[in-house]
């Protein structure tokens, strides 16, 4: 098990990049809306959720104006966003928890699954080696889903 800092190092790396990738949906608003760089910041940033931000640009994605092939590529790309948001998230409303004798790393859910009858909270699940595997990977996949983000602006020659 990994020292309690590394994994934090790791969970920082992840949100790092997170946020560096998400902010390339900006260009993608720019470019589908066919407004500038500081109208997309503004609109960006009164969207408060990072699924909210990727429902707007698939919204403009799926509009006739936009090119098949830019669409296809877009929608690719913000669904793959989407599925390395939930081990962000998953990460972002934890508790953690280490045991500095054994290494051993825990994290509590913070949130509340509900069922028809009961409630459930504070899943608590071990913090171990194929957890940090999963971590690296999607650091990793953000890295190439930004590199792709680039790619779209460069090629539809949407606002930098």
């Amino acid at each position: 098990m990994p020292r309690f800092q590394d994994v934090l190092l790791l969970i920082g790396q992840l949100n790092y990049t997170w946020t560096n990738t998400e902010s390339l949906l900006i260009h993608m608003i720019a470019g589908l809306s066919q407004s500038d760089k500081e109208t997309a910041i503004v609109i960006f940033l009164t969207l408060n959720t990072p699924r909210a931000r990727i429902d707007l640009v698939e919204r403009l994605a799926k509009m006739q104006k936009t090119p098949s092939g830019c669409r296809a590529e877009i929608l690719d790309t913000t669904r793959r966003l989407s599925e390395e948001a939930k081990l962000r998230n998953k990460y972002n409303h934890c508790i953690y928890s280490f045991d500095p004798d054994s290494g051993r790393g825990l994290t509590q859910s913070m949130r509340i699954f509900e069922g028809r009858d009961d409630i459930k909270y504070g899943k608590i699940e071990e913090l171990d080696e194929q957890e940090i595997a999963r971590i690296r990977e999607s650091i990793r996949s953000l890295i190439k889903i930004n590199q792709t983000f680039w790619s779209i602006t460069e090629k539809y020659g949407f606002p930098k």
